[in-house]
C-alpha cells in the first residue's frame, strides 16, 4: 500500500513531467501505427512524381548551361552588347563555344542592353573624355563594343541623366 501511495504523491508532484511523459509516449505510438503507411504513401508518391516532371523538364547539354553562365556575366557584369557577347563565347581566345550553345546563351540571357550601351558610355566618358559622337562611333563601331544603333542612341541620349 505505502508504494501505491507513494507512486501517486510522486504524480501528483510531477504533474508537469507526467504530462510530457505521457504525450511523448501517445507520440511515438502514434507515429509507429501511421509510420509504415506514411513512408509508402510518400515512396509511391515520389516515384511518380520524378518521371512527371523529368519528362516536362527539357535537359539541356552542358556546354549550353556553361554558355549562359559566362554570357551573363559578360552581359551583366562586363556590360556587353549581345553581339560582343556571341562573339566573345564563339572566339577561340574566348569560350570557343559552339555557334548553337552562344546563340542558345544570347536568347536565354537577362539583360538589359540599352542600359549596358548606357554603362559603356558613361565609362567612355569618363575615362577617356570623348565626344558623344565619337561616344556613339565607338558604341556601334564593328571593331568596338557592336552594340546596335538603337542601343548606341539610348546611350547618348540618357549620358547625363
Amino acid at each position: 500500500m505505502s508504494d501505491d501511495k507513494s507512486n501517486k504523491n510522486w504524480f501528483a508532484k510531477h504533474k508537469v513531467l507526467t504530462v510530457i511523459i505521457s504525450l511523448v509516449v501517445l507520440g511515438i505510438v502514434i507515429g509507429a501505427a501511421s509510420g509504415g503507411s506514411n513512408s509508402a504513401m510518400t515512396n509511391t508518391t515520389a516515384d511518380t512524381a520524378t518521371p512527371k516532371a523529368q519528362e516536362k523538364k527539357p535537359s539541356v547539354p552542358a556546354e549550353y548551361t556553361s554558355a549562359l553562365t559566362q554570357a551573363d556575366s559578360y552581359a551583366n557584369m562586363m556590360h556587353m552588347s549581345k553581339q560582343g557577347v556571341y562573339d566573345q563565347l564563339t572566339s577561340q581566345y574566348g569560350g570557343k563555344f559552339s555557334a548553337k550553345a552562344a546563340q542558345y546563351a544570347i536568347d536565354n540571357v537577362k539583360s538589359d542592353w540599352n542600359a549596358n550601351a548606357l554603362a559603356k558610355a558613361k565609362d567612355y566618358q569618363k575615362q577617356q573624355s570623348l565626344s558623344p559622337s565619337a561616344i556613339h562611333d565607338q558604341l556601334t563601331s564593328a571593331a568596338g563594343e557592336k552594340f546596335t544603333t538603337v542601343e548606341a542612341d539610348y546611350a547618348i541620349t540618357h549620358l547625363n541623366d
